[in-house]
């Protein structure tokens, strides 16, 4: 990768983008063959928010890679509060090779790269969810063969996740149709600059349009963390938006269903979608760990 940081999908190349996922996929098939490569290495885990996936995939990606991985909770750290950013970032530049953030302003892990020495991770910030992204893309190349040409429809709130998958889309070359309620779309930015890159690009309030002949369904949480205030008011437009048998049904026979998790169980989806056969939310899960032992591969590879 050009840059020492990964802080959203476009800063890659389709190259780099493609590179990562083939990582990804090797490291999936052959487990042992990175075992020990990253010996010696310590990474460090910021988090602001709570986490089951993110923490513990990256946790068990270092170790089988060799590394050691420190979390360091909010109580512990202050970030912004206890201590400002650019001096978190310092400090761990001395103690650690990496540091995978997850904060609720982008602005935070922005700064955190831009002062420290090591690479920095994000693992999830109000702006985009990259590493969630590679995990979507490696479960669509694992189910398909291949990403580019498939036609993916997310149904739901115009997230961190759908900006980064509708980042991602140029890059590897897939169609992205986005259907939300009015007035809860993607980053008008993030879908212009896609655009302008060659993405094929949709912004729809029908879910039931945005499904047909997609390949892939995708859905998130309806109110994401910090959004909690906003609890009620959508819930009384999002119900439209809900992944049920219904709305699988107007998709193809081969359409998959995936969800980045966790999952409030009916409300976005219903337990006969997310239990169903056309459901691959938990190889989605899985596949944060392959898709991050490729990234900590590529940015700590080579000598300490």
């Amino acid at each position: 990768m050009r840059a020492k940081d990964f802080l959203s999908i476009d800063q890659l190349t389709a190259d780099e983008l493609s590179r990562l996922l083939s990582l990804a996929v090797e490291l999936k098939r052959a487990p042992l063959s990175a075992m020990g490569s990253l010996s010696g290495r310590r990474i460090a885990l910021v988090f602001q928010k709570p986490s089951l996936r993110t923490r513990a995939s990256f946790w068990a990606a270092a170790l089988e890679l060799g590394a050691e991985c420190a979390y360091l909770s909010p109580a512990e750290v202050g970030l912004g509060e206890r201590e400002t950013v650019p001096d978190v970032a310092r400090v761990l530049s001395r103690y650690v090779h990496a540091v995978v953030a997850r904060t609720f302003l982008h602005e935070d892990v922005v700064e955190l790269a831009a002062n420290a020495t090591i690479p920095v991770i994000n693992g999830l910030s109000d702006r985009s969810h990259p590493c969630q992204a590679l995990a979507d893309l490696l479960t669509i190349k694992d189910r398909f063969g291949s990403v580019e040409g498939l036609t993916v429809a997310y149904v739901g709130d115009g997230n961190n996740v759908t900006r980064s998958l509708i980042e991602a889309a140029p890059l590897a070359g897939y169609r992205m149709r986005v259907a939300t309620p009015l007035g809860y779309e993607p980053d008008a930015s993030a879908v212009d600059a896609a655009i302008e890159s060659g993405g094929k690009i949709e912004i729809l309030h029908d879910a039931h349009v945005a499904v047909r002949d997609a390949d892939v369904i995708y859905t998130d949480t309806w109110v994401s963390m910090g959004e909690e205030a906003e609890r009620e008011a959508r819930a009384a437009v999002f119900p439209p938006f809900r992944v049920d048998a219904a709305l699988v049904a107007c998709a193809p026979r081969h359409t998959i269903v995936m969800h980045c998790l966790p999952a409030h169980r009916g409300e976005e989806i219903t337990d006969e979608v997310m239990d169903g056969p056309h459901s691959v939310v938990f190889d989605q899960a899985e596949n944060r760990l392959h898709a991050q032992k490729a990234l900590l591969a590529e940015l700590l590879g080579g000598e300490p």
